[in-house]
């Protein structure tokens, strides 16, 4: 009779640990105990245990806890993003990591806060750089010529793990549909470049409303790519160019900081200056050469040596908050 009280009371123990194991409802009660219950049922060491990492918690909030910085008119750099504030949940962040145990790594719970002001109410201005407390940075590349360095390049950047930002010449892609897609296919941004290389300065607004928008169609019509962003040929336009963007749903950016790579630099100066001069929300101008195909692990490594992330502009311009590690 011992023998079978004993044998039922550590199949019902089993049985308790196995259901408590799973997704069912048993866990399920137990994310929504309170802390205080949730101390007892997971064992975490007692009372100064749970204050410990309650405190601890606290600690990392206050220095993560950042509010939304809006999107701004600077005198030099033109439109600027904003960036969206950080809260962490301190209550949230306590049930996940007594649900996690000891032996998990903290993980914070938190929400972003999205700026009042964005790069929508700033109205037809030139972007020239990203957020200067986002920790990251874009690479663009204009294409107009240079087939020879694309797929090398492609390779660099699938090896390295980062995807940046191809602007497209119109003319450039009407003859180079398959490499456009497989920029594509890579998972890199495609976007718009003009269509025939001019000074958009120069010209009429009905010819450079043609420029931009023949191309904007064509990234449409032949890669199936809705087209956000326009970067002027050679870095020149005026006014008109940008509200003649706008008016076509585009934003009109430059860059930060210049490879120069057309001059046909040495890579190793190109690397220096990139990784020397990168700073939280650099956009880097680049094309398919010689220079900057050989250049291009270099300053990717330079960059992320200096603790920036490598994004498309998309990524870089948006207000979405880079992350520290211990916060999911």
């Amino acid at each position: 009779m011992k023998t079978d009280k004993a044998a039922l009371v550590l199949a019902c123990i089993a049985v308790i640990i196995g259901i408590g194991s799973t997704d069912g409802p048993v866990k399920e009660m137990f994310a929504g105990l309170k802390p205080q219950a949730a101390e007892a049922v997971l064992g975490t060491g007692g009372a100064d245990k749970s204050e410990e990492l309650r405190a601890r918690i606290v600690k990392q909030a206050a220095e993560l806890n950042a509010p939304p910085v809006d999107a701004a008119l600077d005198r030099v750099w033109k439109a600027i993003p904003g960036y969206n504030g950080l809260e962490v949940d301190v209550e949230a962040s306590y049930r996940n990591a007594l649900l996690r145990g000891p032996s998990d790594s903290l993980k914070l719970v938190y929400r972003q806060s999205v700026p009042k002001v964005s790069l929508d109410d700033l109205g037809a201005q030139p972007i020239y750089r990203g957020n200067p407390a986002k920790p990251m940075v874009s690479l663009m590349i204009n294409v107009a010529w240079g087939n020879d360095y694309i797929i090398p390049m492609l390779d660099i950047l699938d090896a390295e793990q980062v995807k940046v930002t191809f602007f497209l010449d119109g003319s450039w892609l009407s003859k180079n549909k398959e490499l456009a897609a497989e920029m594509l296919k890579r998972g890199h941004e495609v976007e718009n470049h003009a269509y025939s290389h001019p000074n958009m300065s120069q010209l009429s607004r009905a010819r450079a409303t043609v420029e931009i928008e023949k191309t904007q169609k064509l990234l449409k019509e032949s890669l199936g790519v809705t087209n956000k962003w326009f970067a002027p040929p050679s870095g020149d336009f005026n006014q008109q160019t940008v509200e003649i963007a706008a008016s076509l749903g585009l934003k009109t950016v430059l860059w930060t900081l210049d490879t120069v790579d057309w001059q046909g630099p040495s890579p190793e100066s190109v690397i220096h200056k990139i990784s020397s001069k990168a700073e939280p929300g650099t956009l880097v101008l680049m094309h398919p050469t010689a220079s900057s195909s050989k250049a291009l692990r270099g300053m990717i490594r330079g960059i992320r040596a200096k603790g920036l992330q490598l994004g498309t502009v998309s990524q870089t311009l948006s207000a979405k908050r880079v992350l520290p590690p211990e916060v999911e």
